[in-house]
Order: structure tokens, then sequence, then C-alpha cells
């Protein structure tokens, strides 16, 4: 088994336990349409992304819990256009309430990011206040990419389908996304390649936000792909290893 088939795996397991009930003092709704909005903006639109850890690096924000306003706070400041909340808690160290302590210091935008693949989430998610939420391709059949897809529309959330390859992209494309995200990051060996992302910029269908994932560190990393297509970009571990976050927001919009 993959690092990947892993999560999910550990995933279904937490749903059987009955876990990702919404909350019980719901976070004020979120708005699916403003996080496009703020993504489709002209300019870098850089989405800022929060999380303790990952399988490949280890621990990255060391004290996660207590810097999250922290990191949201730097994130406003340097004008991020969205936040990104990894709330995965078995591989990642994540925490659900780490989603609306973010968004009301930051006041932005926000997506949940984790593995989804119930509708239970999605209930999971409005009760935070979530803008938008993943869907991972390979992660999901086309069923159940078109039933959470569609599900996620009904709730006013925004969808961001993350994909990696042509063929995933591809299959994305058929299900409207709002934002087509592609990843450097290979989920299953979690191995990043920003030439990879970078050659599949051809690729992109018109009408989604391109949104590209991981391995985003300099002003040369962003050019490169925003000359391939893409239009935002999903930044985190620089930032959140970074002395001064904000000041490294401002050099990448830059």
């Amino acid at each position: 088994m993959s690092i990947l088939d892993d999560i999910v795996a550990a995933k279904r397991k937490r749903l059987e336990r009955g876990e990702y009930g919404p909350v019980a003092k719901p976070a004020p709704r979120g708005d699916g349409a403003s996080f496009v909005a703020s993504l489709s903006e002209p300019g870098v639109r850089i989405v800022a992304e929060i999380k303790g850890r990952s399988p490949s690096a280890g621990e990255i924000l060391p004290g996660a819990d207590g810097r999250v306003e922290t990191m949201a706070l730097a994130y406003r400041r340097g004008h991020a256009a969205a936040l990104s909340v990894v709330i995965e808690e078995d591989f990642f160290c994540g925490r659900p309430d780490w989603l609306p302590r973010a968004k009301r210091i930051a006041g932005l935008p926000a997506l949940m990011k984790d593995f989804i693949v119930s509708e239970r989430q999605l209930d999971f998610a409005v009760s935070l206040g979530a803008d938008a939420v993943l869907l991972i391709a390979r992660v999901l059949s086309d069923e159940e990419l078109a039933r959470l897809a569609s599900a996620a529309r009904d709730r006013s959330l925004a969808t961001v389908v993350e994909t990696h390859d042509a063929e995933e992209i591809r299959r994305a494309a058929g299900f409207r996304p709002d934002v087509l995200g592609v990843n450097a990051r290979d989920l299953s060996t979690f191995e990043t390649s920003l030439e990879a992302l970078a050659a599949l910029g051809p690729c992109l269908p018109a009408g989604p936000v391109h949104l590209a994932e991981s391995g985003i560190r300099t002003v040369a990393d962003v050019t490169r792909l925003r000359q391939a297509g893409f239009h935002a970009f999903l930044v985190g571990e620089s930032l959140l290893r970074h002395e001064q976050p904000e000041e490294l927001l401002r050099e990448l919009r830059s």
C-alpha cells in the first residue's frame, strides 16, 4: 500500500467510528464564491497554508497548535488571497478547530484541506466555516467525484479538484470544478517535481481557476508556473519554515 492508501484507510476508520459530525457551535457559514473570486483577481494569488507536519517532511511547524493565529495574522498582513488549512489528524497532525481560528484572525476565505470520501465531511466543513473543500481525483472514482462535487455545490462550498497528471486533469475537467489544482507532489510517493508540474500547462482546460500546488519556494518558481498557465499558487512549507512569512509572501507576490 502507498502512503495515500494508508491515509485514506485511516480516514475511513474515523468515519466508521462516527467522527466528523457538525460541531456543536458552528462557525459563521462560508461562501464558496468568495474563495473563487479571490483566486481570480489580477496578479499573483497565493493560497497560504497552515499545517503541522507531512509524511515526507516530518514536523514543519513546531508547536503548530499554539501558532495558528500567528501564522494567520502573518498571512493577512502579507496579503494572501486565501488560506489552506490542513485538518487531517493522523498523518499531518492537523486539528479541525484550526480552520475557524485561522479564518477569524486572517479574515480570508479558507480551504478545508482533508481527504474527503464522505458527504458527512462536507457538512463538517460547513460547520467549521470553510469556503472550499479539496477533492482528490486519485482518491475518488468518477461516481464518487461527481457525487461529492455536486453535494459541495449544494452546500455553497467551492470545489478544488486536485490532480497530478494529464489523465487526472482530463477526468477532473469533466466535473466542472471551481478550481482545478495540479499538485507537484505525487501523493502515492510524496516526491515533488516542479518540472513535471510546469509541463502539464498545455493540459489545463479553460474555465476553472488553475492552482499550482506544492514545492513553490521562490519568485522564479511562481514566474515559471504563471508562464505555464497557472493563475494561483498554494504555498505551505516554505512559508511555515520562514522566519518572516509575511515578508516571503510579499516577495512571492512581487
